[in-house]
């Protein structure tokens, strides 16, 4: 509970530094207050720059005016204090379960006679963050709003046969002896993404791709220095109390 509660404080703490002003544009494009492309067939005028274009709508009179993406950033609300209390704990909570999930594995591995330090905690929380964040998101990417994906119920069984078979793909490489424990774990880590993501009918979005790109990127990194820390801090736990 210390290890998850610390990690989910970091997690938090990136996530309002990096992650959150983009879902805060993502939620302008989404609700219309932004529009992207709006001008995009429009013959540009010479010496125009190559700097993106968007439109910010007023609903009082329904007019639009021009901006550039960097007055799209200025123009993101600020988000009020609830939210941000909401963020902080369910983060918090989020990263407690995960760090009962590895306390869980640490005991299995000490059943089989294995030792976990700090050092080897913080290699099971990168292990933790590709099996949970980084192998999903080859095939279902940190979704921002104003974009678009699958049914959720399809989304979900696929993301915990995608957690699953890569944790333990992970497990049979870093432990298992012999040639049938290390195919068997290429082809779980295979498997999930040789059946391939469950994927809309079609694509469409108000989100720039831009956006998106950018806040995938940010959540997987932000995740990978949550899970390290949390391994890390969970492992030297645990030493601790073994000792």
């Amino acid at each position: 509970m210390f290890a998850g509660c610390a990690a989910g404080l970091l997690a938090a703490l990136l996530h309002f530094a990096f992650v959150q002003k983009l879902i805060l544009l993502g939620e302008q494009y989404e609700t219309g207050a932004l529009v992207h492309f709006e001008n995009a067939g429009a013959e540009k005028p010479a010496g125009h720059s190559h700097e993106a274009t968007a439109t910010i709508t007023d609903p009082a009179t329904a007019t639009t005016e021009p901006a550039t993406e960097d007055h799209a950033h200025d123009a993101a609300p600020a988000p009020d204090l609830s939210r941000n209390a909401l963020t902080v704990l369910f983060t918090c909570l989020t990263y407690v379960s995960y760090g009962m999930l590895l306390v869980a594995g640490y005991a299995l591995a000490a059943h089989f006679g294995i030792h976990i330090s700090a050092r080897e905690g913080a290699l099971w929380g990168i292990a933790g963050f590709v099996s949970f964040q980084l192998a999903p998101a080859m095939g279902l990417a940190p979704e921002l709003p104003g974009t678009i994906a699958a049914e959720l119920s399809v989304r979900q069984i696929w993301w915990l046969g995608t957690v699953l078979a890569t944790g333990t793909g992970i497990a049979l490489l870093a432990y298992g002896r012999g040639f049938l424990p290390a195919m068997a774990a290429g082809v779980l880590l295979a498997a999930p993404h040789v059946i391939g993501a469950p994927q809309p009918d079609q694509f469409w979005g108000t989100a720039p791709p831009e956006v998106g790109a950018a806040f995938a990127a940010n959540v997987l990194g932000v995740g990978l220095m949550a899970w390290t820390v949390l391994g890390w801090l969970a492992g030297q736990f645990w030493a601790s109390d073994q000792a």
